[in-house]
């Protein structure tokens, strides 16, 4: 058993920290939102994510796991993470102000021969940045490691107890046994732990979030080349997934990728190699095949009305960048909104659990606000629209009942994103069909 102690319950923070607590350490979870603290302090996650809620319960009854304003359990502590949001600027790099800041609070607090973790996705370099910022706080010695998370939204939980891998970068081999030590129970089905250095293994983090990026964009770009010549894409993945040099794994065609860190990643590395007078054009053109892919849906729509979307009202099934998460940062329905309403239309959408998210994310767009309304289930939303767009695969949607779909929608028209439906049970239902990468004709 460690002391722990995690600097930030974001998504990254809370879901470590919780988890450490279930494999027996004792952590404290830190935050400077009161209201969080509190929620949190009641068993109650602030996110949405599958069995969390289960965990934080049994892990606070347990005492193992607490949740605190300051910084005292850093005094105690074995290992502190540092698991705060590094946004992206407007020019696209990492902004490492709230890192800096928790480095800074933890160093004040640090007892002896601490090990302090970088959890938070960081630019390459990072590590020896925060390493001089703690030097000049204390006098204490510590030690500093880069430890970069891999969980997926929806499913973190599995992701961290039973990880693909563990990566920890450090140049002292005390730091590198505390990180084993850590994480020894979750290694004991062979999961792997690869040592390496601290700038290694912040590529690593970048290089593996911008090659999955690039698989997206590219099954997205065959996709579109399947609409225009006639073959289904559909049919082309499963031929290609079935190679294991490739895998099926992040190519399933859509309306691009988005969320906390593939956007933010893609474009934090791009600004890194230009600071080293580099370019790297294929992560390049996966942004920018990335923004084309957000309104794809949105031209088949205005084509099929013949550009002309005044007063048409359309439903949303989803509005989450992807299913089993309520986060809507950077989702493709932000984009096919704003492109909707800035041709007149209006938009109803119902998200199992996104819903409040989005509202509050399109409050940013003040054009939107009286053409977007929120309804609480997925045939309500749909009635008397011109047409339904699925933009989420949440498994609700995949088999709908399309006489009830029939009867709410005023125009028989499905503009499917994530190639849900089955095409034919939905042509036969009396629909007009439109998916990505399937050029379909009745």
């Amino acid at each position: 058993m460690m002391e722990v102690s995690v600097i930030g319950t974001g998504y990254v923070g809370l879901v470590s920290g919780t988890c450490f607590a279930e494999i027996g350490h004792n952590v404290t979870c830190i935050d400077i939102d009161p209201k969080k603290v509190a929620m949190l302090k009641d068993g109650k996650s602030p996110i949405y994510e599958p069995g969390l809620n289960d965990l934080l319960e049994r892990n606070i009854k347990s005492g193992r796991l607490n949740f605190s304003l300051d910084y005292d359990s850093c005094e105690k502590a074995d290992v502190v993470f540092l698991a705060v949001g590094t946004p992206s600027g407007e020019d696209g790099s990492a902004d490492l102000s709230y890192l800096e800041q928790a480095a800074i609070s933890v160093a004040e607090r640090l007892k002896e021969n601490s090990v302090i973790v970088i959890k938070s996705t960081v630019p390459v370099g990072t590590g020896k940045r925060i390493n001089e910022i703690v030097s000049s706080k204390t006098s204490k010695k510590f030690y500093l490691v880069n430890n970069p998370e891999f969980l997926k939204e929806g499913s973190a939980i599995e992701d961290f107890m039973r990880p693909d891998r563990v990566i920890i970068g450090s140049d002292s081999e005390f730091a590198a046994h505390q990180m084993d030590e850590l994480y020894a129970p979750l290694l004991r089905q062979g999961n792997p732990l690869y040592h390496m250095s601290n700038l290694s293994a912040e590529m690593t983090k970048y290089a593996a979030n911008c090659f999955l990026a690039t698989k997206i964009s590219f099954i997205n770009e065959v996709a579109n080349l399947c609409d225009e010549m006639g073959a289904d894409i559909e049919e082309v993945r499963k031929g290609i997934s079935s190679d294991v040099r490739i895998g099926k794994h992040f190519l399933y065609p859509g309306p691009g990728y988005g969320g906390s860190c593939f956007p933010k990643d893609v474009k934090a590395l791009i600004h890194t190699a230009k600071e080293f007078n580099s370019e790297l054009k294929i992560v390049q053109a996966a942004e920018d095949v990335n923004e084309v892919q957000k309104v794809r849906m949105f031209n088949k729509i205005k084509k099929y009305y013949n550009g002309d979307l005044v007063g048409k009202k359309f439903a949303f099934w989803g509005v989450a960048f992807k299913a089993n998460t309520d986060d809507v940062r950077e989702t493709a329905a932000i984009a096919m909104a704003r492109a909707l309403v800035s041709e007149g239309a209006q938009v109803n959408f119902y998200d199992p659990v996104a819903s409040e998210n989005y509202l509050q994310e399109m409050k940013r767009f003040p054009e939107c606000n009286d053409k977007l309304h929120s309804f609480s289930d997925m045939y309500g939303v749909a009635k008397d629209c011109d047409g339904l767009v699925t933009m989420t695969e949440w498994r609700e949607f995949r088999n709908p009942d399309y006489e009830m779909l029939s009867n709410a929608l005023k125009g028989k028209v499905v503009f499917d994103a994530r190639n849900l439906f089955d095409t034919k049970k939905t042509i036969e239902s009396g629909f007009d069909y439109f998916a990505i990468g399937k050029h379909i004709t009745k």
